[in-house]
């Protein structure tokens, strides 16, 4: 592909994130839990504005992952983040079906997060070069991971479908912080880190109920 057809494609792929209802290559977890027990109006708004802030954060994988394949020179390296982003598409589609069956909606503010994401994906790509460019992928997949953790914990006990499709998203962060890290990913030098936490703070806070 030529640098203008990667453009195009980033704009396509920015389009169909935010937009778009994408469909998953992969069979959604959920099908596989048993018929899900009739959730208290609570327990759906708990388990509708956590799905919604984990749809923002595929969202921003998108954009994260889109951006990086896009500043990367190395084909092999541009591969995986395109890799990992079709994981992250299966995420985006698993969780806006899940939003849909429980009568809740994705964040009205996805336009900024999926513009913010994507710049500080560019940022992590040009200023950083490829280690670093691996390192910030573990670094947020590492921190994605915890937060998914949590949300398994939130979780109401009777929402099965919501729960496994955090659990095999928490999985597959897993495996996409191990990938860049074998692949030569070098630790973020501080306050990067804690700068990111604080971010993500905002986001989920914002995005739980907008």
């Amino acid at each position: 592909m030529t640098g203008l057809d990667r453009l195009l494609s980033a704009a396509d792929g920015a389009l169909r994130a935010i937009f778009a209802h994408p469909a998953a290559a992969r069979a959604n977890p959920a099908r596989g839990t048993a018929a899900p027990a009739e959730l208290t109006p609570d327990e759906r708004r708990l388990s509708g504005a956590l799905m919604r802030v984990n749809h923002v954060g595929e969202v921003c994988a998108q954009a994260l992952y889109t951006a990086q394949a896009l500043t990367t020179r190395d084909e092999t390296l541009r591969e995986q983040f395109e890799r990992a982003a079709r994981d992250e598409t299966d995420h985006l589609a698993w969780t806006r079906d899940r939003l849909e069956e429980l009568g809740d909606r994705p964040s009205l503010l996805n336009p900024l997060w999926y513009a913010g994401a994507f710049a500080i994906g560019l940022a992590a790509g040009r200023l950083g070069g490829e280690r670093m460019s691996l390192g910030f992928v573990v670094e947020t997949e590492r921190q994605v991971e915890a937060h998914l953790d949590g949300h398994l914990r939130r979780l109401p006990a009777a929402d099965a479908p919501s729960r496994a499709i955090v659990a095999q998203m928490k999985a597959d962060e897993e495996r996409h912080a191990d990938e860049a890290l074998d692949a030569g990913g070098t630790p973020l030098p501080q306050p990067l880190p804690g700068l990111m936490r604080l971010a993500a703070r905002v986001m989920t806070g914002t995005a739980h109920y907008l």
